[in-house]
């Protein structure tokens, strides 16, 4: 049984419809991505499945378990966790108050296990041990993308939702976030990524669907789509 599974998902914003019967697995432990232009979709399927969006019609299955009337707040305390598009950073507060709003609403069994998860945290992002006591308004862009995804880890995501995690970032930047990615999902951490950077985030997926205006037209291995001659002039720029 996937842990996440979406069945005929479709989305609307009034009579458009940005979703159109989209139906995708993600099995526990994989890391999967959606991949696609502006516009396609993308997002607004995270959205869904975070429950920030409701659905015009299908279903969203986690773990067996029907939630498409479950609420965005009550799918955190099931695992389902996103670090958003634009990461969301409080900028009026401290790296470590901000980590700490992630686990605003799941909280630990023990102040050990809380710390421990902190350190971990801190243990996959040093920059943000050194910036700990800085506001997040002052953090440099990959730098607030480190709090977004730490943040999301403090709440101890069964599956972690990434949402344009490279976007706006230098090179050397991008390539660091992937690396913790991948070690996070080493970790057996389930994650669903929404990702431009195809190059990045197909070497690095076990699985990708790739979405045009709200419906998936294709799918397969990270590493066969990333060989497909389509797909590298499509979304590589390789002819």
């Amino acid at each position: 049984m996937p842990l996440l599974e979406l069945k005929d998902l479709t989305v609307s914003y009034g009579r458009i419809e940005a979703v159109r019967g989209i139906s995708l697995t993600v099995e526990e432990g994989e890391l999967v991505t959606l991949i696609g232009a502006n516009g396609a979709g993308k997002t607004t399927t995270m959205r869904a499945v975070s429950g920030v969006r409701p659905l015009s019609r299908g279903s969203v299955w986690f773990d067996g378990q029907d939630i498409a009337r479950v609420k965005a707040h009550d799918r955190v305390n099931l695992g389902i966790v996103q670090a958003p598009e634009g990461r969301g950073v409080f900028p009026g507060m401290t790296v470590l108050e901000n980590l700490e709003m992630g686990c605003y609403s799941r909280t630990f069994p023990t102040r050990a296990a809380h710390d421990e998860m902190l350190e971990h945290v801190l243990e996959l992002f040093p920059r943000l041990r050194e910036r700990k006591d800085q506001l997040g308004g002052t953090l440099s862009g990959g730098e607030q993308q480190m709090v977004a995804i730490g943040r999301a880890l403090m709440a101890r995501p069964r599956l972690l939702l990434l949402d344009e995690p490279s976007m706006g970032l230098a090179p050397l930047v991008i390539q660091q976030i992937f690396r913790i990615i991948s070690e996070i999902n080493g970790e057996g951490t389930t994650i669903l990524l929404v990702e431009q950077n195809a190059q990045q985030a197909l070497s690095r997926s076990h699985r990708a669907y790739i979405l045009e205006t709200g419906e998936v037209i294709k799918t397969g291995a990270g590493k066969d789509l990333l060989a497909d001659p389509a797909v590298k002039e499509a979304y590589l720029g390789v002819a």
